[in-house]
């Protein structure tokens, strides 16, 4: 499990995202979605892991809910009702940025809590992100 230490600043946050862009494109989309998806690969750091989406919401990496993938999260909600997959996708087609929801901390037995992530577009058909519990 990810170790909970919010002192992850969006800055390192970021940088996370852009180290994982890079290397997809060094590596190809299918290494890359396996390193992301390794509990024990260099793409977790603290609490900071990538996931990845298509643009249908299809869970493509996310390491601690690994029951999830190949799943459509396109109308996935939060306890706020807020659709934050569309969001997440919504915010990578527009150039990039930051989202915040609500989402388990996997961490932490699981329990909801907000979570600011930054997302940006791999290619046409996907996007990676990481998020920080705050």
């Amino acid at each position: 499990m990810p170790v909970n230490n919010s002192t992850v600043s969006p800055e390192k946050l970021v940088a996370f995202v852009e180290k994982a862009f890079e290397y997809t494109h060094v590596h190809g989309r299918e290494t890359a979605l396996q390193e992301f998806n390794n509990q024990t690969g260099q793409f977790v750091d603290g609490e900071l892991y990538i996931f990845a989406h298509d643009m249908n919401g299809t869970t493509l990496a996310l390491p601690f809910q690994p029951e999830l993938l190949g799943t459509s999260r396109w109308n996935a909600t939060d306890a706020n009702g807020t659709a934050y997959i569309q969001n997440l996708i919504a915010t990578a087609k527009s150039g990039g940025g930051f989202v915040r929801y609500l989402y388990a901390d996997p961490a932490n037995n699981f329990t909801v809590k907000q979570k600011l992530s930054y997302v940006m577009m791999v290619d046409q058909d996907w996007i990676i992100g990481s998020g920080t519990y705050t």
